[in-house]
Formats: structure tokens, sequence, C-alpha cells
């Protein structure tokens, strides 16, 4: 068998409908796997493809994390669960995280609940010796002015990443991560949309482009892969040379 060849294994990827999580969703369908994506809305239908979503072979389930119980009363329509993506994530700008409710409700979601979900499908992880890849963002490594949870939140994240490598490695669970640079979503269309902030972010990046979320499948797919069997703990930086 290849390597990289998910054929009869197992994806669910929180945040999966789209951005990055909907990039490594598709990767994995790609490679053979049978692909379950969660998202905000009802249905997968309420997507549209403009919006960066493609749930074309996908299997969607809604979950919003910001709603308490919602986690507890999810009812996965998979038996089993090789691989867990954790992809949530959202931001507040205009100064709305420096407010304690809107830091509260980023860093509930973009923190609080990856301990959740790891926490919900830990047994279904050990039972297969799975992998479970959190997405956090090259934002842990310098600061972010105007978005102090989004920050406090994506730091976070990467510590968890460590830990949870290290106490999940006993059950047989490889627990990794994956810290983005600048990559064309909607989170980022704040950039993406200003030519004159574009023209200074790709003046910092040494590849000269955006990140895409297909960039982001590629180590999504090497890291819950036998090829990163001895990898644990560890967040790989997927930013093409932005925090060089």
């Amino acid at each position: 068998m290849h390597e990289l060849d998910y054929t009869g294994k197992v994806v669910l990827v929180v945040g999966g409908s789209s951005g990055i999580g909907n990039g490594i969703a598709q990767a994995f369908r790609s490679k053979g796997a049978s692909v379950h994506v969660s998202g905000t809305r009802a249905a997968s239908t309420d997507y549209r493809s403009e919006e960066g979503s493609d749930l074309e072979g996908l299997h969607y389930a809604q979950l919003d994390l910001a709603d308490d119980g919602a986690l507890d009363s999810f009812v996965p329509a998979f038996e089993r669960l090789d691989v867990l993506v954790l992809a949530q994530g959202t931001v507040i700008y205009k100064r709305g995280e420096f407010v304690m409710s809107g830091f509260r409700k980023v860093m509930e979601i973009n923190l609080m609940s990856l301990m959740a979900c790891c926490t919900k499908f830990h047994e279904m992880l050990r039972v297969s010796s799975g992998s479970l890849i959190i997405v956090s963002s090259t934002a842990a490594y310098h600061s972010t002015k105007g978005n102090p949870a989004y920050n406090a939140s994506k730091t976070g994240a990467v510590g968890l990443t460590r830990t949870m490598g290290q106490a999940w490695a006993e059950d047989g669970i490889r627990v990794n991560g994956i810290a983005p640079g600048l990559v064309d979503s909607k989170l980022t269309r704040v950039t993406t949309n200003n030519p004159k902030r574009l023209e200074g972010a790709l003046q910092r990046i040494p590849l000269k482009r955006l990140g895409t979320p297909a960039d982001m499948a590629g180590a999504a797919l090497f890291l819950a892969s036998p090829l990163a069997s001895y990898i644990v703990g560890q967040t790989i930086v997927v930013d093409g040379g932005f925090i060089l």
C-alpha cells in the first residue's frame, strides 16, 4: 500500500465546510478516504463555492461549537475514526477581541472547543490507533496587534498539540499540528481584499504568493500517514517562509 493511500480510512474534519478545513477534507477524499465534515450551517446546500466550499463527495453534519450542548449531543454518522482534523476557527476584527465578550467567543471556538473535540473522539482514535491534527496558525509565533484572542487561542493550540501529543502517545494516538501562514480564505479577506495590505503581505513571503488550502492539505496528508510515524506533538509551519 502506498503511504498516502487512505482507502478504507475514515476521516472527520471539524470545520471542514470551507477554507483550510475544506481543502484538507477534499485531499483525504482524493486519496480514497471516507470523509466527514462539520460546519455551522444547517445543511451542505447552505454553502456556496464562491465562499471556498466544495462539499462534493463529503458527508456533511451540522456542528456549531459556539452552542454549549452541541458537541455533547452530536451523534457521529460513523462507527470508527482513523483521522481527526480540528480546523474550526473564528476571528473578530475592528477591535472586537478587546471586549471580553468577543475575547471569550474567539477563545471558546479556537481553543476550548479543541479540547472538547479531543475528549469527544478520544476513544474512537484509541481503538484505531489514529491520528489527530490540530490546525493553529503562524500567529502563534508573532504578535497580531488587532487580535489578542485569536493570537492567544492559536498560541494555546500549539501548546495543546505538544501536551496532547505526549499524553496520548501511550494510547497509540499521534497528535500533531499545522500552523498555516497567510492562506486565501474567508478569515483572511480583510487582508486579501485590500490591495495595499495584500501587497505588503506578499513582500514578506519569500515564495511571493498566498498559501492555498491545498498547500495545507499536503502537510495534513503527511502527518496522518505512516511517513510521519515517529512524529509526535509537533506543529509544522506551512507559510511559504512568512515568519523566517
